[in-house]
């Protein structure tokens, strides 16, 4: 990879990650959600990799709080088990079922409405 589109990745990531920094506690948002904020509404794959690559930062990332459109815990496979994921959010009072979060609608985050 070139160094101008290595550098181009490096910021679309840590725009990533302050996003999802931003998500409050008990909440979830969408891979797909987070892209669109960001200008880069067919980019959900590619924040799925900056999710990824957020169990590296210096900042804790809460990538737990990122899963797929309809609320289903795509990204678990990253983490460090497979139920850590789960039990990241259930610590914040978030419920799942057969990995998915219950009552995802009333807890979804959009940002692009939540930070305008």
């Amino acid at each position: 990879m070139n160094t101008k589109i290595a550098d181009q990745h490096k910021d679309f990531f840590d725009a990533v990650f302050q996003v999802v920094r931003l998500i409050p506690r008990g909440r979830v948002t969408s891979y797909g959600a987070i892209g669109a904020y960001l200008g880069a509404k067919r980019s959900a794959r590619m924040v799925g990799w900056a999710m990824n690559a957020s169990h590296r930062q210096e900042i804790p990332v809460p990538a737990h709080r990122v899963v797929n459109s309809s609320g289903m815990l795509t990204g678990k496979f990253h983490f460090e088990t497979l139920t850590a994921m789960e039990e990241h959010l259930a610590a914040e009072g978030i419920e799942v079922k057969n990995d998915k979060v219950v009552n995802f609608k009333a807890l979804f985050w959009n940002p692009t409405i939540e930070l305008e």
